[in-house]
């Protein structure tokens, strides 16, 4: 894989997704727009030594604690040292966790005794590390509250802001882009509660989205304000030599945080970040930590290449290709057509750097009426997500039990998402977290089953050679157009894994009612690639969650029964 580092970084990463607010809560009252002590939030010491165990034992290498940073909130700490947040620049009582207030702090909601968060944060850590899991922590670099100001940050450092001429629109000296002579307006429809600090934003910054505007509506991110890299966003110049304040002032917050044993960082929106300051960060967090990861969200196939072999990031969402692929087919209105689509035009040379997933929080959950409706139509797609190349794959907490997040929670609405805004408790978490033994007994037998399946998918992900290490080589082109009786092309993906000490081939049936029977064709070049002879006889054996076992000689193909959304993995073995 490419990387600014000499040394070898396994591609094939587990990655568990944790909204840290959510996953140790343990009160469900789910007041809709409920406060704090109203509605509990989860503690870095929820994510005790038995969650951590299980997590591991679930066959995760790495955890991406979500929402660690200190945001904006409408809760008030101001008596513990920490100023208000106006309600106005707020989305939801417990507040948007990519609202960053301070870069150099974590969010007191989190903490049990909050003048002692950053030991309880460094104590997770440490905790974390004790399991032989690795840190993932949130990097925020196109945007920050509206209300930003740092109160523990080094000495030596400027704070955001702290230099700006606000009377330019543009400098490269200046941390915000200004609206010069105009007072910024919050949404007037945003909150019912008072204003605690009548925010008074003069002149009005750019909002976090890029919106030029001093009047930013409800549905724009007007809790945010865009940060300034030496794009000139009004003009559309680039202006990186010399470099640009922003550059030193985010690289001090990527090196403080590395300091502290973090072993990842997730690029919130990277895309909308000039790939010139990835390029010059990365390399530079790297020379101190060579063994850091760097992943991109991103949104636009088009920046891929430049943002791996240019910026240096290690992974990418695999979003828009992959992702969007997968959904369409598991809703019954995809075709398989489009993973080879996805592997031939947008990623299959680099395909070891996109992080594939089903679900995160931006995303709707699996089993809500907004997606699939039923958690088990993940089968397919979380197999071939997780096995169709090198590259790392993503859970996010709750889908291995099929949560379904459903229902108004506050200024999340019923979306299918579980809210990101509101303080609030999970009921159908609570059977896996058992009153803080996350032992799953609480859990339902369908929702055993499920997790079952989860964690037999991330068993073999890490425990077999061709998974981790191996080529990829799709058998589509072999199969349809009739040339396999009873092989829909549409609905059935077969494909190739393979290194020298094992081969597998893995077939994917997404349809939720068809069976097909079928013959999968393996074409003369595929068993030359792996170095076997077509005219041999093998046989096939499932690895993975079916007793299937078949013998053929190699070119006469491997006959199949493929009920809905079924998956073999079968080895290959003369």
């Amino acid at each position: 894989m490419y990387t600014a580092s000499v040394v070898p970084v396994m591609d094939k990463l587990i990655i568990y997704q944790i909204f840290t607010r959510l996953f140790g809560n343990q009160t469900i009252t789910n007041q809709i727009n409920g406060s704090r002590d109203e509605n509990g939030v989860g503690k870095f010491n929820d994510i005790n030594d038995a969650a951590l165990k299980s997590i591991r034992q679930f066959g995760a290498s790495h955890i991406w604690f979500t929402g660690i940073l200190e945001h904006a909130t409408q809760t008030d700490y101001s008596a513990e040292g920490i100023r208000a947040d106006d309600p106005a620049v707020v989305k939801g009582r417990a507040g948007s966790p990519y609202a960053v207030k301070d870069y150099y702090d974590v969010d007191p909601d989190l903490a049990v005794s909050v003048p002692d968060r950053m030991a309880e944060f460094d104590a997770l850590v440490q905790r974390t590390h004790a399991h032989g899991l690795k840190v993932i922590i949130d990097f925020i670099p196109n945007h920050v509250a509206r209300q930003y100001q740092s109160d523990v940050k080094p000495a030596d450092v400027f704070d955001l802001g702290q230099n700006d001429d606000t009377m330019a629109a543009f400098s490269t000296k200046n941390n915000f882009y200004y609206l010069p002579g105009q007072l910024f307006v919050p949404p007037t429809s945003q909150s019912g509660s008072p204003s605690v600090a009548a925010i008074h934003e003069f002149p009005a910054k750019v909002t976090g989205s890029g919106s030029i505007t001093a009047t930013p509506d409800i549905n724009d991110w007007y809790e945010t304000v865009k940060l300034n890299y030496g794009f000139n966003i009004f003009d559309g110049s680039c202006h990186f030599d010399p470099v640009p304040a922003t550059w030193h002032q985010m690289l001090d917050i990527l090196l403080f945080w590395s300091d502290k044993g973090i072993d990842g960082f997730r690029c919130d929106m990277a895309h909308l970040v000039p790939v010139e300051f990835w390029q010059w960060a990365i390399s530079r967090v790297k020379q101190r930590y060579p063994r850091m990861i760097f992943i991109a969200e991103i949104y636009d196939p088009g920046l891929y290449r430049s943002f791996i072999f240019g910026g240096g990031f290690d992974y990418l969402y695999d979003k828009v290709g992959l992702y969007d692929a997968v959904r369409r087919l598991m809703e019954n209105h995809g075709s398989c057509y489009d993973l080879t689509r996805v592997w031939q035009q947008e990623s299959g040379d680099f395909a070891q750097h996109m992080l594939r997933f089903l679900e995160t929080h931006d995303e709707q959950r699996i089993a809500s009426r907004f997606f699939a409706n039923d958690p088990w139509a993940a089968i397919p797609g979380m197999t071939l997500l997780a096995t169709m190349h090198t590259g790392p794959m993503l859970l996010y907490f709750g889908q291995e039990i099929g949560v379904r997040a459903e229902g108004i929670e506050g200024f999340s609405g019923d979306d299918g998402r579980t809210t990101i805004f509101d303080y609030w408790g999970m009921a159908d978490w609570q059977g896996y977290v058992n009153q803080g033994r996350y032992d799953g007994n609480g859990l339902t037998e369908d929702q055993r089953r499920l997790r079952s399946f989860y964690q037999q998918l991330n068993y073999l992900v890490s425990g077999s050679d061709a998974i981790q290490n191996g080529y990829f080589y799709d058998l589509q082109y072999a199969n349809d157009n009739g040339q396999s009786a009873g092989y829909d092309a549409h609905q059935i993906y077969s494909y190739l894994r393979y290194t020298e000490r094992q081969k597998l081939l893995i077939i994917c049936n997404f349809s939720n009612f068809s069976t097909y029977e079928t013959t999968v064709m393996i074409p003369t070049n595929a068993f030359g690639a792996m170095g076997l002879d077509p005219l041999g006889t093998y046989q096939f054996g499932d690895i993975f969650i079916s007793d299937t076992q078949i013998e053929t000689v190699g070119l006469a193909g491997v006959p199949i029964l493929l009920p809905p959304r079924a998956v073999r993995v079968l080895e290959i073995k003369s």
